[in-house]
């Protein structure tokens, strides 16, 4: 599917951005190109898919959430809560995943959650929002906000993948902390949350050093 006119624009005007704050950002784009397209259903579903991807490799988390939606009669948190625990194990949730995403699907109809209110709500007012329902931490939080709700300036600094591609981009001795990334980051604003997808994207296309 092509990528809307606007996307682009911006996806390039945010990679000049970052070629010419970051020596290292403009050979990296120069060596791995950019990133590819990657969005999320936003709402309840891409929640659910968030806590879906907790701790399984990227393969078993697209397995189960392909059962997942041929379990589903709607995707609504409605029809999850028609299925059983024992439906939900068969599709690959384990114990704690079914009370997360029941949780979750509850929050949605008592209105914790509401897709009117996140968009219209702070990056910071999301994150409180979605933290406080059980399973879903500041990373699932920050995941949501980049590719369900496009946020252009999100960096999910303790992201493992994240912060080993910067690691090998910057060429550092040691592995950053959350916190030094989040240093390195600062000439990447308004952009970090193209910076995140640039280095996602490094990280795959380049060999472990």
């Amino acid at each position: 599917m092509a990528r809307p006119k606007e996307d682009q624009d911006l996806l390039q005007r945010a990679l000049r951005h970052l070629a010419k704050a970051d020596r290292d950002f403009a050979r990296a784009i120069d060596e791995v190109g950019p990133p590819l397209p990657r969005k999320r259903p936003a709402g309840f579903m891409g929640l659910l898919h968030v806590i879906v991807a907790q701790q399984v490799s990227t393969h078993a988390a697209k397995a189960i959430s392909a059962r997942l939606d041929a379990a589903l009669e709607a995707k609504t948190p409605e029809a999850f809560l028609k299925l059983t625990d024992a439906d939900l194990r068969a599709v690959g949730f384990s114990r704690q995943k079914v009370i997360y995403g029941r949780d979750l699907a509850a929050a949605f109809l008592d209105g914790r959650l509401s897709m009117a209110k996140l968009r219209k709500q702070s990056d910071e007012e999301v994150i409180a929002a979605i933290t406080s329902v059980k399973g879903l931490g500041v990373w699932s939080a920050e995941v949501f906000l980049l590719f369900s709700l496009r946020r252009p300036d999100v960096l999910p600094a303790h992201d493992l993948g994240l912060i080993i591609a910067a690691q090998r981009m910057k060429r550092l001795k040691e592995r950053p902390s959350p916190k030094q990334l989040r240093e390195l980051a600062e000439p990447w604003r308004p952009y970090r949350s193209y910076a995140s997808r640039m280095l996602w994207h490094y990280y795959h296309a380049t060999p472990a050093v």
